[in-house]
C-alpha cells in the first residue's frame, strides 16, 4: 500500500477527493474506523489540547456499540463521515451488498454527505452510484499507523515527508493502531504546526 497514491491513479478517478486544491498551508486530518471508548477519547483530548479540528470516518457497527461517543465528537466541533457499517472491501463485495452496508451506517448519521471506502477500494460502478449521494473522500497521505512492521518514527515521517498544501492525512481510530498512534500523533501535529500548517474540516 502506498503512503502517497501515485498521481496516475488519482487521474483515473476524478470523482474522488484525494486532496484539496488550495494555495494555503491547510491540511485535513482524518481518523478512520472508530468510535472506540479509549482511543477516541484520547484522540479528542489531543485535538482539544492542540486546538484543532478533524474529520472522523466512522463504522456503523462501532457507533451502535458506543453511541454516546459520536455525540461527543460532534459536540467538540469535529466532522463525521460514513466509513460503511462493517468495513467491507468494495473490490470483493457484491454491488447490492456493498451499498446496503453503507446505507446501514448512513441511518446512524442522518444528513451526512461524506463517504470514505474501507481500504480505499471502490470500483467504477460503485463510484457512479455513490457520487450522487456523497462526496467521496480518499487521501494523499496514509500514515500507515495500522502497521506493526514499521517503527513509530517511520509512521511520523510518512506524514511529515509527504504533506503539501491541501493534503488529506489518514490516521486510525481503533485499538490495533493505538499503540503507534499514541507515540506519534501529538508530535506529528506539533511539527506540522511548527511548519506553518493549519487544519480544516471544510469539505
Amino acid at each position: 500500500m502506498f503512503v502517497k497514491p501515485p498521481k496516475i491513479v488519482r487521474l483515473f478517478y476524478p470523482n474522488i477527493v484525494w486532496k484539496k486544491q488550495t494555495d494555503s498551508k491547510k491540511l485535513w486530518l482524518t481518523f478512520d474506523d472508530g468510535p472506540h471508548p479509549d482511543v477516541t477519547a484520547w484522540i479528542l483530548s489531543i485535538l482539544k489540547t492542540e486546538n484543532i479540528k478533524a474529520t472522523f470516518f466512522l463504522l456503523g457497527r462501532e457507533i451502535q456499540k458506543f453511541p454516546k461517543i459520536i455525540n461527543k465528537i460532534k459536540e467538540e466541533g469535529h466532522v463525521i463521515g460514513n466509513h460503511s457499517y462493517s468495513h467491507k472491501n468494495g473490490w470483493t463485495t457484491a454491488y447490492k451488498t456493498y451499498l446496503q452496508d453503507i446505507e446501514k451506517c448512513q441511518k446512524l448519521m442522518p444528513n451526512n454527505k461524506l463517504y470514505r471506502p474501507p481500504y480505499g477500494k471502490l470500483n467504477s460502478t460503485q463510484i457512479c452510484k455513490l457520487k450522487k449521494e456523497y462526496k467521496l473522500i480518499l487521501w494523499d497521505v496514509l500514515s500507515m499507523d495500522f502497521s506493526n512492521s514499521i517503527t513509530p518514527s517511520r509512521i511520523k515521517n510518512n506524514v511529515l515527508d509527504n504533506v503539501e498544501n491541501g493534503s488529506i492525512i489518514v490516521f486510525h481510530n481503533n485499538k490495533k493502531s493505538f499503540k503507534n498512534l499514541k507515540l506519534v500523533l501529538k508530535e506529528t501535529i506539533a511539527e506540522l504546526k511548527k511548519r506553518g500548517y493549519t487544519f480544516s474540516t471544510i469539505w
